[in-house]
């Protein structure tokens, strides 16, 4: 992959061109009225609403610079090429926890789609990396913060949008 290119599901890629539009379109909209209605108090320079909706017009213009560079360098997987016996980028997976005998599932997603709450980690993480072409049955030693996680994968999926 280029250098500077981004691996992203078709889920994550869908994510970031819908907020783009919501900002683009919606969102602009809405700081250009406000930013209105804030002139239309009168003096601007002991205005605190025309400040704000002014502030809040230059975050979202650099939202918007930052989604369009992650779009531009965004390289999309073609999740029908996904071998589901294989742990890859897009692939759902089942494990056994060995160190605790407890079952966890996790989405590997492109490291800007991660949310580890959400049960989406990056194939860039310890965890992420150690599974990446492995299969069914293999186990797995994975060094973390806390010390060594062993793993057991019990189910190889391909991740449902």
């Amino acid at each position: 992959m280029a250098k500077g290119k981004q691996l992203y599901t078709q889920q994550g890629y869908q994510e970031l061109l819908d907020e783009l539009q919501y900002l683009k379109i919606e969102k602009r909209e809405k700081i250009k009225n406000d930013i209105a209605v804030a002139r239309s108090f009168g003096d601007l320079s002991e205005n605190a609403e025309y400040d704000e909706a002014r502030n809040e017009q230059a975050k979202n213009e650099a939202r918007i610079k930052e989604l369009e560079a992650l779009v531009e360098n965004a390289v999309v997987l073609d999740e029908s090429t996904i071998d589901t016996h294989v742990i890859s980028l897009g692939s759902t997976v089942k494990v056994l926890n060995l160190n605790v005998n407890a079952e966890i599932t996790y989405d590997l997603v492109g490291s800007n789609e991660a949310s580890p709450m959400d049960g989406k980690i990056s194939d860039q993480s310890p965890i992420g990396a150690a599974l990446i072409g492995k299969r069914e049955n293999d186990e797995i030693e994975v060094e973390v913060p806390n010390g060594i996680i062993r793993m057991k994968v019990l189910a190889v999926s391909r991740t449902q949008a």
